[in-house]
């Protein structure tokens, strides 16, 4: 199964960042923050996990463009990959509930680095506060999205596994 499981994340990083650049026009609507949950959930090698994330970011950024604040969007990638080491188990509550909190890990790591970096806003509490609501619009776009693309990996995924293990028990039969 480790074999499938490379195969099936090559194909992740692929299809990842094609899509992330195909849905560019709809804001911070992208199955990334998806990507990097499932990489810390599913695979053990965590510089692996780390890497599938960024990966697809640096891919579909070459297309889309880079920009100086993608040092916070890298990061909170990295940190949901480490929200994925710790999930006990990949049931339909648990990626809902870490995907959600993805969102919002997303949504503080980088409007605070707006905040914190740019010119924008006053550097106090006001001006933080007003950091956040002015990215309310954009986070509705981050939460589907993470929702949607993280049901359709990890359920992806399993039916996956099911197709090749009933292949293998079959032809074992035979």
């Amino acid at each position: 199964m480790d074999r499938n499981k490379y195969i099936l994340v090559f194909l992740l990083i692929v299809v990842t960042s094609f899509s992330n650049v195909l849905l560019a026009n709809i804001p911070n609507f992208s199955p990334i923050a998806s990507v990097a949950l499932f990489s810390g959930f599913y695979l053990s090698n965590k510089k692996v996990a780390i890497i599938i994330p960024i990966a697809c970011m640096l891919i579909s950024d070459y297309f889309i463009g880079f920009h100086s604040l993608m040092w916070a969007v890298y990061l909170s990638f990295s940190a949901i990959v480490m929200l994925g080491f710790f999930m006990k188990k990949a049931n339909g509550k648990l990626i809902i509930l870490n995907s959600i909190f993805s969102a919002v890990l997303f949504f503080i790591v980088t409007n605070f680095a707006v905040w914190a970096t740019g010119s924008f806003y006053p550097k106090d509490l006001t001006g933080l506060l007003s950091c956040f609501t002015m990215g309310i619009p954009f986070f509705k776009y981050t939460l589907l999205s993470a929702i949607i693309f993280s049901l359709i990996l990890f359920g992806g995924y399993e039916w996956f596994n099911q197709l090749v293990n009933k292949y293998l028990t079959a032809t074992k039969r035979t």
